[in-house]
């Protein structure tokens, strides 16, 4: 049998998004593998996973923004990347809602752009992963979503997240580049300083003795996948897209078990020992789809994939990091 890993040994790989939650865990993966990895970095974050761990130190680090073409397929052809993890967005929903043409231009634009230079150096790269959303299917009352389902966005994120899932989709079935999607719902872990999200804003304020923060009623239901396990499920997608099953293809990931948004405050509160701070529910949320899960058996089926770690087994190791995290005096 071939060695966990192994796969990944020299191989030459491009990362977008490299600094985000997702992307951080993804390249430590990647350079504990053995693979040559090249990072597309807007902005040096020293908070990001990425620099904390130490890992920048191990990577190859273009500097740019994904709007610009010229950019990322310098980055592709300088390094002569045959593998492509295209995670690079802007990923907040209230930012969209707030800033559409912003949001539009990073998560649309950036996406053809990535395509278009694999497109155009289709000697050199060989695979494509581009990372998409459970907010790409928009509001749906049949629940779960199954990969066949139509795309559907309505809100400004959801239509951008739609637009990428798509033009992946059309650059398989024009060109016949050896891409794929991947679709998530709600991913946490360390790492994650948006603090308007619901996991590590309630970490943070129970960190500090408040209240969490409950933007909507707290009756929102979402699937919620641990880092960890989204690394493993890019990488997995990425090791079969030979495969016809797999090239051209869409693929959910989830744990397969859906929770409101009170009952996972209450799990954080529980882990932390704080059940006598009581939650603030603000009752505020606009614009944002009121539950959302994914089926993910085509990933059990064809991926072999399947989520590892528990709820609480991740939100316990999220909270050590963030502890950590913050006994260090930052915030």
């Amino acid at each position: 049998m071939t060695p966990p890993g192994a796969f990944w040994k020299e191989k030459s790989v491009f990362v977008t998004g490299a600094t985000g939650l997702v992307g951080s865990w993804l390249v430590r993966d990647l350079v504990d593998c053995g693979a040559k990895v090249v990072a597309l970095v807007l902005d040096a974050d020293p908070y990001s996973e990425l620099y904390l761990s130490g890992c920048v130190q191990r990577v190859h680090v273009v500097n740019g923004r994904l709007e610009d073409y010229s950019t990322v397929e310098r980055a592709i052809v300088a390094h002569e990347c045959d593998t492509i993890f295209h995670l690079g967005a802007q990923a907040i929903v209230s930012v969209a809602q707030r800033s559409p043409l912003a949001t539009l231009e990073t998560n649309v634009r950036g996406t053809w752009n990535v395509l278009e230079a694999c497109r155009l150096h289709g000697d050199l790269v060989k695979r494509v992963v581009v990372a998409s959303s459970d907010k790409a299917y928009g509001e749906n009352p049949t629940l779960p979503y199954t990969e066949e389902m139509p795309l559907q966005g309505r809100q400004p994120y959801e239509v951008s997240k739609s637009c990428a899932d798509l033009i992946a989709q059309s650059y398989f079935h024009s060109y016949s580049l050896p891409v794929a999607v991947a679709r998530c719902g709600n991913i946490f872990g360390g790492g994650d300083l948006n603090w308007t999200r619901i996991v590590p804003g309630t970490i943070r304020a129970l960190y500090r003795g408040e209240a969490p923060l409950i933007r909507s009623d707290g009756r929102y239901v979402r699937d919620y996948l641990y880092v960890k396990d989204v690394s493993c499920a890019y990488l997995s997608l990425a090791e079969h897209l030979s495969s016809k099953q797999v090239s051209g293809e869409s693929f959910n990931f989830s744990p397969e078990s859906q929770v409101a948004v009170l009952e996972i405050v209450d799990k954080i509160r529980r882990l932390m020992k704080c059940e006598h701070i009581q939650p603030n529910v603000l009752n505020l949320a606009r614009g944002e789809i009121r539950n959302q899960y994914l089926s993910s058996e085509k990933s059990q089926r064809i991926l072999h994939w399947r989520a590892a770690y528990s709820l609480e087994r991740g939100l316990a190791e999220t909270i050590d990091w963030y502890t950590k995290f913050f006994a260090e005096g930052r915030s």
